[in-house]
């Protein structure tokens, strides 16, 4: 990322931010992409679409996107999914035959990436996905979209194994949200701890929906579990630590899979969230990534708020993919998924290049939030600072 994009930039959605009479003299490229404005997953989604609208105003400062030589504006076309798979479906389809965008970015999640593959796959129109994971797609290796990412659930389970190990904790009680990423994780991280010898002592899933968890909880509390696995997303983390905090939970290690990087989460709980152990792949405080501080500064400067350690700066990774990608290839479908299969891609979480669908070049990670920030502590080869078990 550089500083100079955003200097001078406004805010924009649908709007186009032009600086130079060249730009304006361009047609626009037009990206589509549906975003979950309502719904269950709309606290979420906002920091993705930030990170887009951030993307997009230091793009069109420097006089738009390279196309064959030429700068162009970026016009976004944006509809609400409403948390929806199949109106995602739709949005999708209608982006590309009624719209005629010139361009897709994703939706938010695993539950939304999952079904627009197959309008990808049927019109083959190449998407880098960002805010996902699966190990399923990864097995049917769908020929247009890539994650930037590698919190894939079959490695998150392994850290979580070594992590859990490594600080001597055995007791692990383990409750899961029936969502794709939840439960992939779900699905992997059992059997992991069963074979290395960890007793788990509640092992729980339940459906969206689903307000109250104090039972698993007080199971836990009595069999004195010393690590607790929450695999919730945002709105459920929060019930997580609400209803942990009631009971009284005092595992030294707590972990609570999609939320707590996100903004609100430390708005909320304050010092209460110091310890709480998450995915994700990035700090600003990683001086081999160039851009890092700079994505953390600018971005914290146009919205009042810092970054999603996590969805943040997957949006806003992918639009950098894509970037380089049109540079090289242009907008023509075929070159452009050539580029983004085979190319390699300077971005705010270091150089990424990709295998299928899957990120080759970044090592799974976990965060926990410290003194409200949130640092890499795991694996230790790339940490920004040290475990600390709540409570000591």
């Amino acid at each position: 990322m550089k500083a100079e994009r955003f200097l001078g930039a406004a805010i924009a959605t649908s709007a186009i931010a032009l600086t130079s009479s060249l730009a304006t003299a361009q047609e626009p490229v037009r990206i589509g992409y549906s975003i979950s404005q309502t719904g269950i997953f709309a606290d979420a989604a906002v920091s993705q679409q930030t990170a887009y609208e951030l993307w997009q105003s230091e793009v069109n400062a420097e006089g738009g996107l390279l196309v064959d030589g030429e700068r162009r504006p970026v016009e976004f076309v944006v509809y609400d999914d409403q948390s929806d798979q199949g109106q995602a479906v739709r949005i999708y389809e209608s982006l590309i035959t009624d719209d005629e965008v010139d361009l897709l970015a994703a939706p938010w999640g695993t539950a939304l990436h999952f079904p627009i593959v197959g309008v990808l796959e049927r019109y083959q129109f190449p998407v880098v996905g960002n805010t996902a994971a699966s190990v399923q797609l990864q097995e049917v290796a769908p020929g247009n979209i890539w994650f930037p990412t590698s919190a894939i659930p079959d490695r998150i389970a392994e850290r979580l194994v070594e992590i859990i190990q490594e600080n001597g904790y055995s007791r692990v009680a383990v409750m899961a949200l029936q969502l794709p990423f939840s439960l992939e994780v779900y699905e992997y991280v059992v059997p992991a701890l069963e074979e290395a010898g960890l007793e788990i002592v509640v092992n729980e899933t339940f459906p969206p929906g689903t307000n109250d968890i104090t039972a698993m909880l007080v199971q836990a509390q009595n069999a004195q579990a010393d690590a607790i696995l929450s695999l919730t997303y945002p709105g459920e983390s929060v019930m997580y630590m609400n209803q942990a905090r009631e009971v009284g939970i005092e595992a030294p290690f707590q972990f609570v899979l999609v939320g707590p990087t996100i903004a609100f989460f430390s708005q909320i709980f304050g010092e209460a969230a110091n310890g709480i152990v998450t995915i994700g792949h990035w700090s600003p405080n990683r001086d081999d990534w160039p851009g890092a501080r700079e994505f953390f500064d600018d971005y914290t400067e146009m919205f009042g708020f810092p970054p999603d350690y996590l969805d943040s700066v997957l949006a806003y990774m992918s639009m950098e993919i894509l970037e380089q990608a049109v540079a090289e290839a242009g907008l023509d479908h075929d070159a452009l998924r050539e580029a983004i299969s085979t190319g390699t891609f300077q971005t705010i979480n270091g150089d990424i290049a990709f295998d299928g669908v899957q990120n080759a070049t970044t090592p799974t990670m976990l965060l926990q939030l410290q003194g409200g920030v949130a640092e890499i502590v795991w694996p230790p080869a790339e940490a920004t600072a040290d475990y600390q078990p709540i409570g000591e």
